[in-house]
């Protein structure tokens, strides 16, 4: 016998929770969530809120064997436990439990299980059926993994096993410059462990602007971390205990070996559709994911899907912005089409690196006739040693109207967060020159970038 609800959300993260809250607040629909694996979803559990709690421990740890003596404070050198780091990791955690409690006080039926798409409006969680004139996919991506030949006989980890490490390995290869491979590149070289990090791209950071990434990399390799990109990992294998990578450089120039004690995967995602039965139901797909419009629809009537599982911006505040349009649209509202023009992302090193807009790059690609302005220096940087650091605006030469901002340093993301408003107003690069700012601060730096740009 089939159970009926307003809504049927496959998922429990991000996505998933602000789509059944939004339904039932303003619709008082009737909501079933189905989660298999991980009730809260990845960002709270096993990604952005762990990892940054490792970032913090990271940073205490180099401030105090690379600040305290500088300053004058004693403290002797810091050593990282990590077994009492991630029992500290864990006590921040919600227990899988209290998701479910906390959702079902709020009224939605909860069913933990794989769910399989029967039709457009009917999914079956194990012996359940639900019936629902409206089911949103939220299920999320998980780690992609590479075509190493060896990769499956040696092992691995990545962002989910790194974070459940009690020992700290001596050394670590870590494959994929992006976001991910950055902040456990620099935590765990920061902890100890003698860092490589390897990367098909010509650059780290690739989604970054081009003069923001190679100051974080300047940063990050001053640290000690050896950043290797334009390279294939063509093979690993085991070798008296270690792993041995060998690597491929683009340019078709010899290879050679790279040994560690562990190898750690963060080069992209794959969306999780097995098991939904997609192809059966209609719902069209491509390898990035399941294909969306603008109001979150997928092709098949009466199925959105949001979050990471679209591949549009994998990010949480995405996933929840994405689940409310699509809320918005299946209850009748007249929702808006999703606008991703003014995205503030940050990557969570130290320093970090933000961005808001446009990079130069992608401004002249568009056509706009573009300037650029700078500033490298913050008095702020002289309390922390700070060496690195990038403060860049670029904007329409003609009409003078910032395109994108791209800030490395720390806070850089509340930096970025804070003005990213601006953009969407259309700011001038003008009226950053003439506001008022505080002495002395991080932020200050757009000010000191906006007025070399002023007539």
């Amino acid at each position: 016998m089939s159970e009926r609800f307003d809504l049927i959300v496959i998922g429990g993260g991000s996505a998933a929770r602000d789509a059944a809250k939004k339904a039932a607040r303003e619709h008082g629909a009737r909501v079933a969530l189905i989660e298999k694996e991980r009730w809260g979803g990845s960002c709270p559990n096993v990604a952005c809120s762990p990892t940054k709690a490792y970032l913090v421990a990271a940073e205490l740890a180099h401030d105090v064997n690379t600040r305290a003596p500088t300053i004058g404070i004693e403290a002797g050198p810091a050593r990282v436990d990590l077994a009492r780091v991630y029992a500290w990791k864990e006590s921040l955690k919600k227990p899988q439990e209290q998701w479910v409690a906390e959702l079902q006080a709020q009224g939605f039926a909860t069913y933990t299980g794989e769910a399989t798409l029967v039709d457009a409006h009917t999914v079956q969680v194990g012996e359940d059926v639900l019936e629902a004139k409206r089911i949103l996919i939220a299920t999320g991506s998980r780690t992609a993994i590479p075509p190493i030949e060896g990769l499956d006989q040696v092992g691995w980890i990545d962002h989910i096993s790194a974070l459940e490490l009690t020992e700290l390995p001596e050394s670590l290869l870590i494959v994929g410059c992006g976001a991910v491979g950055l902040e456990f590149g620099q935590i765990f070289a920061r902890f100890g462990s003698k860092v490589t990090i390897v990367d098909a791209a010509d650059r780290a950071a690739p989604a970054s602007d081009p003069d923001a990434a190679a100051t974080l990399a300047a940063s990050l390799e001053e640290e000690g971390l050896d950043l290797v990109t334009s390279v294939f990992v063509k093979s690993v294998r085991r070798d008296d205990g270690e792993i041995v990578a060998l690597i491929a450089p683009r340019d078709g120039s010899d290879t050679y070996e790279v040994r560690s004690a562990q190898i750690l995967l963060a080069a992209g995602r794959v969306p999780n559709v097995e098991g939904l039965n997609l192809d059966a139901v209609g719902v069209e797909t491509t390898k990035a994911g399941i294909v969306v419009d603008e109001h979150l629809r997928t092709s098949v009537p009466g199925i959105w899907a949001a979050g990471d599982i679209d591949a549009v911006a994998q990010f949480t505040p995405v996933a929840q912005y994405q689940a409310r349009i699509a809320v918005a649209d299946m209850f009748g509202d007249d929702a808006p089409a999703a606008d991703y023009s003014v995205l503030p992302t940050a990557i969570f090193t130290d320093p970090e690196l933000a961005g808001v807009g446009l990079t130069e790059e992608q401004a002249q690609e568009k056509g706009f006739e573009t300037e650029t302005v700078r500033n490298e220096h913050v008095r702020r940087f002289a309390f922390i040693g700070a060496k690195h650091g990038l403060f860049k605006i670029v904007f329409d030469r003609s009409s003078r109207r910032v395109l994108g901002l791209h800030v490395v340093s720390r806070n850089a993301g509340d930096i970025v967060q804070g003005l990213s408003i601006g953009l969407r107003l259309g700011v001038t690069v003008d009226e950053l020159a003439a506001m008022h700012h505080i002495f002395p601060t991080f932020g200050e730096g757009v000010k000191a970038a906006a007025e070399q740009a002023v007539r």
